[in-house]
């Protein structure tokens, strides 16, 4: 069997394996932030992390199938080692760049979310008291 058709093989099972393991270990975890992010919806939580992981798949799957191609064949052991390390290593950096888009882009949801929570007070307004002042008004501390 060609080489360069080996190398191919064991790009392709060991990125499809790094993607699948990512966007399971992505969703499994992320739940829970995207609760929080979704202030506790958790139907619409599990929604959003669904449809995260099948746009992760389809990125991540695209860019391995794009990335297979090798112009140079591979004609030893050697070379077959230096080929798997580059392609592994550049699906390894989208991968982890694509996590880091993520994490960013929904932790700005997150803290945009948390502010709003502050600016809103615990109790709706009773009404408008103005500052005291004539005879009944507090005598001013003396220094």
């Amino acid at each position: 069997m060609d080489l360069t058709v080996v190398a191919y093989v064991i790009y392709l099972l060991i990125s499809v394996a790094l993607t699948v393991w990512v966007a399971r270990t992505l969703s499994r975890n992320g739940r829970v932030f995207l609760a929080d992010v979704l202030h506790g919806n958790e139907k619409l939580a599990d929604a959003v992390n669904h449809l995260l992981v099948v746009g992760f798949y389809l990125v991540n799957l695209g860019f391995v199938t794009l990335y297979l191609r090798n112009s140079d064949g591979v004609v030893d052991a050697r070379g077959l080692f230096e080929a798997l390390s580059v392609k592994l290593g550049v699906v390894l950096l989208v991968l982890g760049v694509m996590h880091l888009g993520n994490v960013y882009v929904l932790n700005k949801i997150r803290r945009r979310g948390l502010m709003e929570r502050e600016q809103t007070p615990p109790v709706a307004p009773q009404g408008w008291t103005g500052p005291a002042t004539g005879p009944w008004a507090a005598p001013a501390p003396k220094a």
